[in-house]
Parts: structure tokens; C-alpha cells; sequence
């Protein structure tokens, strides 16, 4: 396994992980009460700030287990990193999309936040996919 996709399983992993803890700390907080009245500022940016930690102390792990020959980039390697960040981006733009339209709409900070929240994961979801079918179904550059 190219250690491009092992890094791709490994922002899988993280992303599901951490908006997990994310969704489990918000939604276990409401009580029944209003969703948007429950503090959420200091769970999102742990969690964020968690999964950064995280990602980065296990590309550095993969890093130093890899042979010297594996950690090296070619042209294929180069390509799927580059169409996966582009697939992946999309929701990028979908997310602040929606923030705009929230914010238009004076939707609560809240539901601002969490759109935009959810469009990094499903941004990182989808990018870190395609990366992984990329590399085990055969790529062709367009």
C-alpha cells in the first residue's frame, strides 16, 4: 500500500472519528431544550483541534515505519493526491454555499457554524474516497 493511501485512510479514520466525539458532545448536551441554545464554540474547536493533532502525529508514525522506497512520489501518486483534492473540494464550496444562504436567512450561529463543520468532513470524506478508489480500482489521467 502506497503511503498516499495510507495517508487517505488515515483522514478517514480521523474525520469520522472526531465528528463523531463532535455530534456526541453537542447532541448529548440538549437535554430536550433548543439545540441552538447549547454551547458548541469550545466542543467544535477541540475537536478540530484534536483531530489536527491526530493526523499529524500519525502521518508522522506511517512516515517513519515506511521503507525509504515507499515514501518516495511519483507521477501516479502526484495525480491522485491532485484529483482527490480537487473531487474533494467541491464541498468545500458547497458548505460556504450554504453558510451564505444561511447567514441571509439570519439563521442562528449555530446551524452557520455546524454547515460549514460538515462541509469540511464531507469535504475530507469524499477527497480522502476518492484517493483510496483511486488507487485500488486504477487511475487514468484525463
Amino acid at each position: 500500500m502506497a503511503v498516499e493511501e495510507k495517508r487517505a485512510w488515515i483522514m478517514i479514520v480521523v474525520t469520522v472519528v472526531s465528528y463523531t466525539a463532535y455530534l456526541a458532545v453537542v447532541l448529548g448536551r440538549s437535554g430536550g431544550g433548543p439545540i441552538t441554545r447549547e454551547p458548541y464554540v469550545a466542543a467544535l474547536l477541540w475537536t478540530v483541534g484534536s483531530a489536527i493533532a491526530a493526523s499529524i502525529a500519525l502521518h508522522i508514525t506511517v512516515a517513519l515505519l515506511s521503507p525509504e522506497e515507499g515514501r518516495t512520489k511519483d507521477q501516479r501518486d502526484r495525480e491522485i493526491h491532485h484529483f482527490g483534492e480537487h473531487i474533494g473540494q467541491s464541498f468545500v464550496v458547497v458548505g460556504g454555499m450554504a453558510a451564505l444562504v444561511l447567514a441571509m436567512a439570519e439563521a442562528d450561529r449555530f446551524w452557520i457554524a455546524n454547515a460549514v463543520y460538515l462541509a469540511f468532513v464531507l469535504s475530507a470524506l469524499l477527497g480522502s474516497t476518492t484517493k483510496i478508489v483511486a488507487y485500488r480500482t486504477g487511475f487514468q489521467p484525463w
